[in-house]
């Protein structure tokens, strides 16, 4: 009895604790639609000429954008990344294969998420990315450019039974990669330019 008067107010807090976290979080969540909304336009209407293959692009913005809301937000971007990509899959890339889009959603998150934990146990994680260094940034966009492709690729050859995948594992390794450059290196750029203004005022 004691046990249970002593657990009740603690799950009482936790509960009031998650509840007014549930904002943050949504919106965090809803940041991450929008950047990957956002840089998926940019590729549909700048560097289509660059598509492998719908969803494969030798320069994908998304992978990039995936990466980082992941290391900003947490779980709340993952959240985010599983909601856009599965919107992505079932309403462009592949409307008529509902089992893709759940497929396309789950592995888009999941990436990037492993490549987090990973990242937060080696290295430490701010949300301003500050103890992120250039070369932290280079090895940690090199190991989820690997890690997406394998997952996505192992889905192709294990539950669509493709065949004769190198190429298509090379363009999306590629374009993983330098999409997730271009994007993870902007945004240092940028928070280490408004870094110093906060300090100033």
């Amino acid at each position: 009895m004691p046990h249970a008067i002593l657990v009740r107010p603690v799950r009482t807090i936790l509960l009031h604790q998650g509840m007014k976290q549930l904002p943050l979080h949504a919106l965090m969540t809803g940041a991450t639609i929008v950047m990957f909304g956002a840089a998926l336009a940019l590729n549909e209407l700048f560097l289509l000429r660059l598509e492998f293959a719908p969803g494969i692009n030798w320069l994908y913005l998304p992978a990039g954008v995936r990466l980082l809301s992941t290391l900003l937000f947490a779980e709340a971007g993952a959240v985010g990344l599983f909601l856009v990509g599965w919107a992505a899959c079932a309403f462009i890339f592949f409307p008529n294969d509902p089992l893709r889009s759940v497929a396309g959603g789950f592995l888009g998150a999941a990436a990037p998420y492993l490549v987090y934990l990973m990242m937060r146990h080696r290295f430490g994680l701010q949300a301003s990315l500050a103890n992120l260094t250039p070369a932290r940034l280079l090895w940690c966009a090199l190991v989820y450019s690997l890690a997406s492709p394998l997952l996505h690729h192992l889905w192709f050859a294990l539950a669509e039974h493709k065949t004769g995948l190198l190429d298509s594992f090379v363009a999306m390794a590629t374009g993983d990669f330098c999409g997730t450059i271009v994007v993870l290196y902007g945004a240092k750029l940028v928070l280490h330019l408004v870094a110093p203004r906060r300090k100033a005022a």
